[in-house]
Protein backbone atom coordinates (compact mmCIF):
# COMPACT_ATOMS: atom_id res chain seq x y z
CA UNK A 1 0.00 0.00 0.00
CA UNK A 2 1.67 3.43 -1.09
CA UNK A 3 -1.46 5.59 -0.12
CA UNK A 4 -1.33 7.29 3.40
CA UNK A 5 -4.29 7.47 4.78
CA UNK A 6 -5.29 10.80 7.60
CA UNK A 7 -3.95 9.52 10.82
CA UNK A 8 -5.29 11.27 13.74
CA UNK A 9 -3.95 8.41 16.42
CA UNK A 10 -3.10 10.35 19.43
CA UNK A 11 0.20 8.25 20.01
CA UNK A 12 2.19 6.81 18.39
CA UNK A 13 1.46 9.33 16.02
CA UNK A 14 1.83 10.49 12.81
CA UNK A 15 5.78 11.49 11.38
CA UNK A 16 6.87 14.00 8.79
CA UNK A 17 7.07 11.76 5.73
CA UNK A 18 10.27 13.28 4.23
CA UNK A 19 11.85 12.11 7.81
CA UNK A 20 9.62 8.91 7.68
CA UNK A 21 12.20 8.36 3.88
CA UNK A 22 15.02 9.60 5.43
CA UNK A 23 15.03 6.78 8.10
CA UNK A 24 14.47 4.04 5.41
CA UNK A 25 17.28 5.21 3.08
CA UNK A 26 19.91 4.75 6.51
CA UNK A 27 18.03 1.14 7.17
CA UNK A 28 20.58 -0.87 5.62
CA UNK A 29 23.74 1.60 5.68
CA UNK A 30 23.80 5.01 7.94
CA UNK A 31 25.40 7.53 5.38
CA UNK A 32 28.89 5.06 3.77
CA UNK A 33 29.46 3.30 6.78
CA UNK A 34 27.82 0.23 5.40
CA UNK A 35 26.12 -0.18 8.73
CA UNK A 36 22.26 -0.04 9.07
CA UNK A 37 21.48 2.91 11.87
CA UNK A 38 20.16 0.09 14.10
CA UNK A 39 22.76 -1.73 13.87
CA UNK A 40 25.60 0.84 15.01
CA UNK A 41 27.16 0.54 18.73
CA UNK A 42 26.06 3.33 20.92
CA UNK A 43 29.77 3.39 21.58
CA UNK A 44 30.86 3.60 18.34
CA UNK A 45 31.52 6.97 16.48
CA UNK A 46 29.06 6.98 13.66
CA UNK A 47 26.46 6.82 16.57
CA UNK A 48 28.29 9.21 18.97
CA UNK A 49 27.84 11.66 16.04
CA UNK A 50 24.52 11.20 15.66
CA UNK A 51 23.59 11.58 19.39
CA UNK A 52 26.02 14.89 19.60
CA UNK A 53 23.86 16.16 16.69
CA UNK A 54 20.39 15.39 18.01
CA UNK A 55 21.75 17.29 21.61
CA UNK A 56 22.44 20.44 19.33
CA UNK A 57 19.52 20.24 17.73
CA UNK A 58 17.25 19.86 20.12
CA UNK A 59 19.04 22.34 21.75
CA UNK A 60 18.97 25.14 19.70
CA UNK A 61 15.25 24.74 19.20
CA UNK A 62 14.73 25.61 22.70
CA UNK A 63 17.56 27.76 23.36
CA UNK A 64 18.48 25.65 26.24
CA UNK A 65 21.43 27.45 28.48
CA UNK A 66 24.45 25.20 28.86
CA UNK A 67 23.08 24.99 32.39
CA UNK A 68 20.86 22.22 31.26
CA UNK A 69 21.28 19.04 30.76
CA UNK A 70 19.37 17.02 27.75
CA UNK A 71 19.17 13.43 28.45
CA UNK A 72 17.57 10.75 26.28
CA UNK A 73 16.22 8.13 28.43
CA UNK A 74 13.86 5.05 28.11
CA UNK A 75 10.85 3.99 29.83
CA UNK A 76 8.17 6.76 28.61
CA UNK A 77 6.75 9.76 30.97
CA UNK A 78 5.19 6.52 32.74
CA UNK A 79 8.59 6.12 34.01
CA UNK A 80 9.36 9.87 34.97
CA UNK A 81 6.00 9.96 37.22
CA UNK A 82 8.04 7.46 39.67
CA UNK A 83 11.63 8.52 39.18
CA UNK A 84 10.99 12.07 39.76
CA UNK A 85 9.78 11.88 43.05
CA UNK A 86 12.20 9.15 43.43
CA UNK A 87 15.06 11.57 42.91
CA UNK A 88 13.49 14.71 44.29
CA UNK A 89 11.22 14.11 47.30
CA UNK A 90 11.73 12.52 50.46
CA UNK A 91 9.13 11.06 53.02
CA UNK A 92 9.26 14.24 54.95
CA UNK A 93 8.74 16.50 52.45
CA UNK A 94 5.78 17.31 50.16
CA UNK A 95 5.40 18.55 46.41
CA UNK A 96 3.10 20.08 44.97
CA UNK A 97 0.68 18.70 41.65
CA UNK A 98 -2.00 20.54 39.35
CA UNK A 99 -4.52 17.73 38.20
CA UNK A 100 -5.81 18.74 34.70
CA UNK A 101 -6.34 14.98 33.65
CA UNK A 102 -5.55 11.15 34.02
CA UNK A 103 -1.93 11.40 33.45
CA UNK A 104 -1.51 14.23 36.77
CA UNK A 105 -3.55 11.95 38.41
CA UNK A 106 -0.91 8.84 37.34
CA UNK A 107 1.86 11.19 38.23
CA UNK A 108 0.22 11.73 41.94
CA UNK A 109 -0.50 7.97 42.64
CA UNK A 110 3.81 7.61 41.67
CA UNK A 111 4.47 10.15 44.33
CA UNK A 112 2.61 9.28 47.46
CA UNK A 113 5.28 6.14 47.11
CA UNK A 114 7.88 8.56 48.49
CA UNK A 115 6.39 11.66 50.17
CA UNK A 116 3.75 14.20 50.52
CA UNK A 117 1.45 15.19 47.74
CA UNK A 118 -0.37 18.60 47.99
CA UNK A 119 -2.78 19.08 45.21
CA UNK A 120 -2.67 22.27 44.53
CA UNK A 121 -5.38 22.79 41.89
CA UNK A 122 -7.57 20.34 40.11
CA UNK A 123 -10.38 20.27 37.46
CA UNK A 124 -11.61 17.40 38.13
CA UNK A 125 -15.12 18.50 39.12
CA UNK A 126 -16.28 19.03 35.45
CA UNK A 127 -14.46 15.74 34.30
CA UNK A 128 -11.18 17.61 33.23
CA UNK A 129 -12.91 20.08 30.90
CA UNK A 130 -10.69 23.30 32.01
CA UNK A 131 -7.45 24.26 33.25
CA UNK A 132 -7.77 25.79 36.53
CA UNK A 133 -7.45 29.42 36.45
CA UNK A 134 -6.06 29.47 40.50
CA UNK A 135 -3.79 27.49 42.47
CA UNK A 136 -2.92 26.96 46.66
CA UNK A 137 0.69 25.86 46.94
CA UNK A 138 2.49 24.45 49.92
CA UNK A 139 4.63 26.90 51.51
CA UNK A 140 7.93 24.99 51.13
CA UNK A 141 6.92 22.28 48.15
CA UNK A 142 9.81 19.99 47.01
CA UNK A 143 8.72 20.98 43.58
CA UNK A 144 5.58 21.84 41.22
CA UNK A 145 4.27 19.47 38.98
CA UNK A 146 2.03 20.10 35.98
CA UNK A 147 0.88 18.17 32.69
CA UNK A 148 1.34 21.02 30.05
CA UNK A 149 -1.44 18.83 27.42
CA UNK A 150 -4.18 16.24 28.37
CA UNK A 151 -4.60 14.27 25.86
CA UNK A 152 -7.49 12.30 27.03
CA UNK A 153 -9.25 15.37 27.96
CA UNK A 154 -8.44 18.07 25.28
CA UNK A 155 -7.19 20.97 27.21
CA UNK A 156 -3.69 22.38 27.39
CA UNK A 157 -1.99 25.33 29.24
CA UNK A 158 -1.62 28.50 27.60
CA UNK A 159 1.49 29.18 29.28
CA UNK A 160 3.51 27.86 32.18
CA UNK A 161 1.52 28.46 36.13
CA UNK A 162 2.61 30.95 38.27
CA UNK A 163 4.47 29.41 40.84
CA UNK A 164 5.65 30.82 44.58
CA UNK A 165 9.19 32.67 43.86
CA UNK A 166 12.07 30.67 44.22
CA UNK A 167 9.69 27.21 43.13
CA UNK A 168 11.38 24.28 41.36
CA UNK A 169 8.80 23.60 38.55
CA UNK A 170 8.61 20.05 36.78
CA UNK A 171 6.56 19.96 33.81
CA UNK A 172 5.51 16.58 31.87
CA UNK A 173 5.17 18.27 28.35
CA UNK A 174 4.84 14.81 26.82
CA UNK A 175 1.99 15.73 24.13
CA UNK A 176 3.13 19.68 23.07
CA UNK A 177 6.91 19.05 23.07
CA UNK A 178 8.11 21.41 20.84
CA UNK A 179 4.43 22.43 19.24
CA UNK A 180 5.15 26.12 20.19
CA UNK A 181 8.06 28.11 22.07
CA UNK A 182 9.26 27.12 25.35
CA UNK A 183 11.08 29.33 27.97
CA UNK A 184 13.42 26.37 29.67
CA UNK A 185 14.77 28.86 31.70
CA UNK A 186 11.76 29.08 34.28
CA UNK A 187 11.98 24.87 34.49
CA UNK A 188 14.36 22.57 36.85
CA UNK A 189 12.83 20.01 34.50
CA UNK A 190 10.54 19.30 31.73
CA UNK A 191 10.23 15.51 29.73
CA UNK A 192 8.26 14.34 27.90
CA UNK A 193 7.58 10.66 25.73
CA UNK A 194 9.01 11.34 22.06
CA UNK A 195 5.89 9.55 20.41
CA UNK A 196 3.57 12.53 19.84
CA UNK A 197 5.88 15.34 18.20
CA UNK A 198 9.10 14.31 18.22
CA UNK A 199 9.91 10.58 17.05
CA UNK A 200 8.75 7.13 17.62
CA UNK A 201 7.98 5.53 20.78
CA UNK A 202 10.78 4.66 23.15
CA UNK A 203 12.55 7.56 23.51
CA UNK A 204 11.98 9.94 26.69
CA UNK A 205 13.29 13.35 26.60
CA UNK A 206 14.68 14.89 29.56
CA UNK A 207 15.81 18.45 30.06
CA UNK A 208 16.96 18.95 33.23
CA UNK A 209 18.75 21.85 35.19
CA UNK A 210 22.31 20.90 36.99
CA UNK A 211 21.27 22.49 40.37
CA UNK A 212 18.46 19.67 40.64
CA UNK A 213 20.92 16.92 38.86
CA UNK A 214 23.39 17.75 41.74
CA UNK A 215 20.48 17.32 44.22
CA UNK A 216 18.71 13.76 43.52
CA UNK A 217 19.24 10.83 45.46
CA UNK A 218 21.97 8.65 46.04
CA UNK A 219 20.81 5.78 47.52
CA UNK A 220 18.36 4.69 44.64
CA UNK A 221 19.23 1.73 41.70
CA UNK A 222 22.10 3.89 38.84
CA UNK A 223 19.36 3.09 36.47
CA UNK A 224 16.82 5.92 38.21
CA UNK A 225 19.35 8.24 39.02
CA UNK A 226 19.61 11.76 36.70
CA UNK A 227 23.18 12.15 37.74
CA UNK A 228 24.59 8.82 36.20
CA UNK A 229 22.68 9.60 32.87
CA UNK A 230 24.19 13.05 32.71
CA UNK A 231 28.02 11.77 33.89
CA UNK A 232 27.74 9.04 31.26
CA UNK A 233 25.54 11.65 28.01
CA UNK A 234 22.65 8.83 28.00
CA UNK A 235 24.75 5.92 27.31
CA UNK A 236 25.29 4.68 30.97
CA UNK A 237 23.17 1.62 29.36
CA UNK A 238 22.54 0.84 25.62
CA UNK A 239 20.28 3.68 24.92
CA UNK A 240 17.71 3.53 22.21
CA UNK A 241 19.62 4.48 19.52
CA UNK A 242 17.52 4.40 16.83
CA UNK A 243 14.66 6.49 18.82
CA UNK A 244 17.30 9.12 19.15
CA UNK A 245 18.73 9.02 15.38
CA UNK A 246 14.79 9.62 14.50
CA UNK A 247 14.69 12.03 16.97
CA UNK A 248 17.69 14.00 15.96
CA UNK A 249 16.33 13.63 12.20
CA UNK A 250 12.47 15.29 13.06
CA UNK A 251 14.38 18.00 15.45
CA UNK A 252 16.75 18.77 11.99
CA UNK A 253 12.92 19.20 9.99
CA UNK A 254 11.37 21.28 12.77
CA UNK A 255 14.42 23.72 11.88
CA UNK A 256 13.68 23.44 8.31
CA UNK A 257 9.79 24.59 8.91
CA UNK A 258 11.43 27.50 10.72
CA UNK A 259 11.62 26.45 14.00
CA UNK A 260 8.91 26.53 17.46
CA UNK A 261 7.60 29.82 16.29
CA UNK A 262 6.36 28.67 12.64
CA UNK A 263 5.95 25.13 14.81
CA UNK A 264 3.14 27.52 16.61
CA UNK A 265 1.71 29.44 13.67
CA UNK A 266 1.27 25.82 11.88
CA UNK A 267 -0.35 24.07 14.79
CA UNK A 268 -3.06 26.92 15.76
CA UNK A 269 -4.29 27.49 11.92
CA UNK A 270 -5.04 23.71 12.10
CA UNK A 271 -6.82 23.94 15.27
CA UNK A 272 -8.57 26.66 14.02
CA UNK A 273 -9.99 24.80 11.09
CA UNK A 274 -11.63 22.27 13.38
CA UNK A 275 -12.62 24.74 16.43
CA UNK A 276 -14.61 27.13 14.06
CA UNK A 277 -16.49 24.62 12.64
CA UNK A 278 -17.43 22.63 15.73
CA UNK A 279 -18.38 26.01 17.77
CA UNK A 280 -20.96 26.49 14.77
CA UNK A 281 -21.99 22.97 14.07
CA UNK A 282 -25.40 22.07 15.05
CA UNK A 283 -24.61 17.94 15.32
CA UNK A 284 -20.75 17.96 17.03
CA UNK A 285 -19.80 19.91 19.97
CA UNK A 286 -16.21 20.47 21.68
CA UNK A 287 -15.46 19.10 25.27
CA UNK A 288 -13.53 21.35 26.53
CA UNK A 289 -13.66 24.82 27.52
CA UNK A 290 -13.03 27.53 24.76
CA UNK A 291 -10.19 28.70 27.15
CA UNK A 292 -8.70 25.93 27.53
CA UNK A 293 -8.58 23.94 24.42
CA UNK A 294 -5.59 22.07 23.25
CA UNK A 295 -4.05 22.82 19.45
CA UNK A 296 -2.84 19.23 19.81
CA UNK A 297 -5.45 17.03 20.95
CA UNK A 298 -9.55 17.83 19.29
CA UNK A 299 -11.78 16.32 21.46
CA UNK A 300 -15.64 16.29 20.52
CA UNK A 301 -18.74 14.97 20.63
CA UNK A 302 -22.33 14.45 19.40
CA UNK A 303 -24.14 13.75 22.70
CA UNK A 304 -25.39 10.20 21.06
CA UNK A 305 -23.33 7.25 22.29
CA UNK A 306 -24.48 5.71 18.84
CA UNK A 307 -24.15 8.65 16.54
CA UNK A 308 -20.58 8.61 17.79
CA UNK A 309 -20.43 5.11 16.68
CA UNK A 310 -21.46 5.65 13.60
CA UNK A 311 -19.61 8.71 12.77
CA UNK A 312 -16.28 6.83 13.64
CA UNK A 313 -17.04 3.98 11.32
CA UNK A 314 -17.85 6.39 8.33
CA UNK A 315 -15.02 8.31 8.77
CA UNK A 316 -12.68 5.42 9.12
CA UNK A 317 -14.35 3.73 5.65
CA UNK A 318 -13.68 7.51 4.48
CA UNK A 319 -9.63 7.43 5.00
CA UNK A 320 -9.82 9.03 8.53
CA UNK A 321 -8.02 6.67 11.26
CA UNK A 322 -7.56 7.06 15.18
CA UNK A 323 -10.66 9.25 15.49
CA UNK A 324 -12.25 7.24 18.71
CA UNK A 325 -12.24 9.27 22.05
CA UNK A 326 -10.59 7.65 25.42
CA UNK A 327 -13.05 5.60 27.01
CA UNK A 328 -13.46 8.87 30.02
CA UNK A 329 -14.54 11.41 27.54
CA UNK A 330 -16.05 8.99 25.05
CA UNK A 331 -16.94 11.03 21.89
CA UNK A 332 -13.93 11.36 19.17
CA UNK A 333 -10.74 12.86 19.41
CA UNK A 334 -8.51 14.68 16.38
CA UNK A 335 -4.70 14.52 17.42
CA UNK A 336 -3.30 16.65 15.24
CA UNK A 337 0.58 17.14 16.54
CA UNK A 338 3.18 18.71 14.97
CA UNK A 339 3.56 16.71 11.72
CA UNK A 340 -0.38 16.85 10.94
CA UNK A 341 -1.01 18.21 7.68
CA UNK A 342 -3.53 21.44 7.60
CA UNK A 343 -5.29 19.55 4.65
CA UNK A 344 -6.40 16.75 7.11
CA UNK A 345 -7.85 19.23 8.98
CA UNK A 346 -9.67 20.61 6.08
CA UNK A 347 -10.65 16.88 4.49
CA UNK A 348 -12.48 16.03 8.20
CA UNK A 349 -14.51 19.10 8.19
CA UNK A 350 -15.91 18.62 4.76
CA UNK A 351 -16.49 14.79 5.67
CA UNK A 352 -17.97 16.01 8.74
CA UNK A 353 -20.68 18.80 7.05
CA UNK A 354 -21.14 15.73 4.61
CA UNK A 355 -22.14 13.56 7.45
CA UNK A 356 -24.44 16.20 9.26
CA UNK A 357 -26.28 16.56 6.16
CA UNK A 358 -26.82 12.79 5.80
CA UNK A 359 -28.02 12.21 9.04
CA UNK A 360 -29.61 15.39 10.76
Amino acid sequence: MTKRIFNFSAGPAILPVDVLEEARDNMLSLGETGVGIMEHSHRGKAFIGVLAQAEADCRKLANIPDDYRVLFLQGGASSQFFMVPMNFLTSQETADYLITGSWSQKAVAQAKRFGNVHQAASSKDRNFSYIPKTAEYSSKAAYVHYTSNNTIFGTQWATEPEVPAGSTLICDASSDIYSRPIDVTKYGMIYAGAQKNLGPSGVTLVIIHNDLVKRGALDIPEMLQYRIHAENDSCYNTCPTFGIYFMGLVFKWILKQGGLEAMARANQEKADVLYQYLNTSPMFRPTADADSRSLMNVTFVTGQDELDARFIKAAQQAGFDGLKGHRSVGGMRASIYNAFPKTGCEELVKFMKDFENQNS
